[in-house]
């Protein structure tokens, strides 16, 4: 479809543009929408599949409500997509996820349509409860709906949420997107509970042939007569299918209702906006919804990288492999010779590289949704009877389960292994998905060993390495991206696969270069560049390896009887503050050693959106930001 022939799409500007449109008009305007969402986002990647399945959706929300004034908060905010084209951003969307354009999730400095900053599934429902009980203790008038889906009901905090809100029953809407997929397929009892009122035939029959005979009667009886039997309905529900959990929690629920019936959608949005009491209406909705490629395959099309919009091809493959590569497939190998090695992920068997893994050993991949707490508990308990769970969560996930690391794990020196992929920065994901703090949050617990491969091989031994040490956890962090050829680093590239892995020493450094001016200290990713930047400005390079605890013998010898001249610069792609450069410092001061000594990591801010290679220059972490500040630190 040529743009310029966009019949609607080229006349909205903002949500009040939709109003006055017929409902075949909207049905067209729905059909341009995803052309022009496939043509953006197979230019800048993006999350696809979910916001194809809730253009209906989008375009009956912004027909019955007026935002900026009513509050919709969308959970999982990738599902936003069509929300920012029809409210005044169209013109910038070919920015998407790009640096300086507009971001992949609702952000609240971007546009006052967007309520609420969302980039992790279960925030919504809270978040909304929040705002509706401010909007009564205020006295004001408007509506609050918070958009789930995408296995948001797997979150704890979105039970919490509705917890509270069949309490205090506040007037707010929840609108369930049900397309029984997170990223993968939904996991858990709640997913077939819901599945089981979708598929009950004898009230889906029912309801479909009361609901075709009303519509016979003439208009005005069919309304009335509609309203009244509406109520009915929740009856009817209750009879045929068992224990409808969310009426028992306090919340009226209406549906399931067909997702991409926009006429449908309007009708009950327009019946729930009179309501005064807490709904939850049910919608079942197609992810990937009119792209065959992403109805193809709906997990990589939730969220991918730049593709070809005809065949759904990915435009760039690189034959090198990625951190989340070499994990899966040595767990596959450690697996094969230790029965014991179990791996769990929360909601991401694709994303952390455990696909194969789960092809393999079935019954030893556990799923448990986007539930990251119960994860690393559920870890706990399977170590203490003797399995190796293996722990594989991004970065800026596993910052939910803080506080089950800290009291379920490191308390009892649970040996459980925690694989912590997108460490350091992600790129386009922007601020809520940027692991730049895992560190500082974990370095600050004992009984922690925590490490940072520079390479394959070493990826490869600290797992084993993991695997087999039975004194307490192990977290190991990776990054999002490909596996550096570090064969100027004494040791070959090892591909995925090659090269046996053995065990580290705990707490071993690796000295990679001497060098007469100073040394640089180096942790995972940064390795490769700091063999970069020595080369240049002749400087001894030292893999860490470990964060805790630190080489302190190879550390005492490097300062020496130098310690007064000896210039030391710490690098890592993590945060400053409390990093890995901060557990240097910290170890010298208690030893009553000063040393001239220049951290370089990123900075006390929120990382912005934008690709991986222009976020690493920006905030200097590329060899020649390095070698400038080393030259400058040098004098």
């Amino acid at each position: 479809m040529d743009k310029m022939k966009y019949k609607h799409l080229n006349n909205i500007e903002s949500p009040k543009d939709i109003k006055s449109l017929s409902i075949k008009e909207l049905q067209e305007l729905a059909i341009e929408i995803r052309e022009e969402l496939i043509d953006i986002v197979s230019k800048t990647g993006g999350h696809i599949g979910p916001s194809l399945g809730v253009v209906e959706l989008t375009l009956a929300l912004h027909r019955i409500f007026d935002t900026p004034k009513d509050k919709i908060i969308w959970d999982v905010g990738h599902q936003a997509y069509v929300h920012k084209l029809l409210t005044g951003r169209r013109k910038k969307m070919h920015t998407l996820r790009k640096h300086g354009g507009i971001a992949g999730f609702p952000k609240r400095e971007e546009s006052e349509h967007d309520a609420f900053g969302t980039g992790h599934a279960g925030t919504a429902i809270s978040a909304a409860l929040g705002m509706a009980s401010a909007r009564d203790l205020n006295k004001k008038k408007f509506k609050v709906i918070a958009v789930i889906g995408d296995g948001a009901l797997t979150s704890g905090e979105s039970y919490e949420g509705l917890n509270q809100v069949g309490f205090v029953r506040e007037d707010m809407i929840v609108v369930l997107n049900d397309n029984q997929r997170s990223i993968s397929e939904n996991v858990g009892g709640l997913a077939h509970y819901l599945n089981r009122i979708v598929t009950t035939p004898v009230y889906t029959y029912l309801k479909s042939d009361v609901w075709d005979l009303l519509g016979k009667l003439p208009g005005d009886i069919s309304k009335k007569v509609k309203d009244v039997t509406k109520r009915l309905k929740e009856g009817l529900k209750n009879f045929v299918v068992p224990t409808i959990f969310f009426e028992e929690l306090g919340i009226r629920y209406i549906g399931p209702l067909d997702g991409h019936n926009i006429q449908t959608l309007i009708e009950n949005l327009e019946y729930v906006q009179s309501l005064k009491e807490p709904v939850l209406i049910h919608i079942i909705t197609e992810k990937g919804r009119g792209y065959k490629p992403a109805l193809q395959e709906p997990a990589r099309f939730h969220g991918l990288a730049a593709f070809d919009k005809i065949t759904g091809k990915s435009l760039k493959k690189s034959e090198v492999p990625t951190y989340s590569d070499v994990f899966g497939e040595t767990m596959i190998e450690l697996a094969r010779k230790d029965e014991r090695v179990i791996a769990i992920t929360a909601a991401m068997p694709d994303g952390t590289g455990l696909n194969k893994f789960r092809e393999e050993f079935p019954d030893r991949l556990f799923d448990v949704g986007i539930a990251e707490q119960h994860a690393v508990t559920f870890a706990a308990g399977l170590a203490l009877e003797g399995l190796r769970p293996v722990c594989a969560i991004y970065s800026t996930f596993l910052q939910r389960g803080f506080d089950q690391v800290l009291h379920d794990v490191c308390i009892q020196r649970i040996p459980v292994v925690f694989a912590i992929d997108r460490a350091g920065i992600v790129g386009a994901d922007g601020p809520t998905h940027q692991g730049a703090f895992d560190l500082s949050f974990l370095r600050c617990i004992p009984n922690l060993v925590i490490a940072a491969p520079k390479d394959a091989a070493e990826f490869r031994s600290m797992l084993y390495t993991a695997i087999n040490y039975t004194k307490g956890p192990v977290a190991i962090r990776y990054p999002r991206t490909n596996i550096p050829d570090v064969g100027a680093v004494r040791k070959p590239f090892l591909p995925v696969g090659r090269g046996r892995p053995k065990c580290l020493p705990i707490g071993k450094a690796e000295v990679l270069r001497k060098g007469k001016k100073g040394v640089i200290l180096a942790i995972g990713s940064m390795v490769s560049v700091a063999m970069e930047v020595a080369e240049e400005l002749d400087l001894g390079v030292v893999n860490a390896r470990f964060v805790k605890p630190l080489d302190e013998k190879l550390l005492k010898k490097i300062v020496g009887t130098h310690r007064n001249t000896l210039k030391i610069i710490t690098l890592e792609e993590n945060t400053i503050n409390g990093g890995f450069g901060s557990a240097i410092l910290e170890f010298f001061s208690s030893q009553g050693i000063q040393v001239n000594l220049l951290m370089i990591g990123l900075p006390d801010k929120f990382i912005e959106h934008g690709s991986r290679d222009i976020l690493l220059e920006k905030y200097g972490l590329t060899s020649s930001k390095i070698t400038q500040r080393i030259k400058k630190f040098f004098g």
